[in-house]
């Protein structure tokens, strides 16, 4: 899977990858939210911490953020009155308009959901973390999924 990720971020020359995350900052990540990152994620920070695209959004978090960040959605009172739980997510990307991307880790299940942070709605917008990445580094515009 290494192979594939390195082939993919050389593959888009607007893509801003980052240094390997380093493992025991992954372990920490499913420690502290208690769950199992997905493989596909887990793959990927091990090759890049993170991914920009070529306005500089973070189509992938480094791991520090996928871990601040959900402890946040978590933790948040406000959160919790506004939104139906985000304990079964685990996010790990934005559209830099407010809709974060996600996982569904409790259950565990295939592809990638956007949460539309004005309508808490969660819909699948790809089948695998890799054509997501594909369409969200080769888009324009920052509602490329809709």
């Amino acid at each position: 899977m290494t192979q594939a990720w390195r082939e993919l971020i050389e593959a888009v020359p607007s893509a801003l990858s980052r240094r390997p995350a380093e493992p025991h900052a992954l372990a920490h990540i499913e420690q502290l939210l208690e769950l199992t990152l997905p493989t596909e994620l887990n793959a990927l920070l091990l090759e890049s911490d993170g991914l920009l695209d070529e306005y500089g959004t973070e189509v992938v978090w480094p791991a520090e953020r996928i871990l601040s960040d959900n402890l946040a959605f978590r933790r948040d009172d406000q959160y919790r009155s506004l939104y139906l739980p985000f304990d079964s997510l685990l996010f790990f990307g934005d559209n830099g308009g407010g809709d974060q991307f996600a996982f569904t880790c409790r259950p565990p299940r295939e592809g990638v959901l956007v949460w539309d942070h004005e309508t808490d709605e969660r819909t699948l917008v790809s089948p695998t973390l890799e054509s997501f990445v594909r369409s969200a580094l080769t888009s324009d515009g920052e509602d490329w999924y809709r």
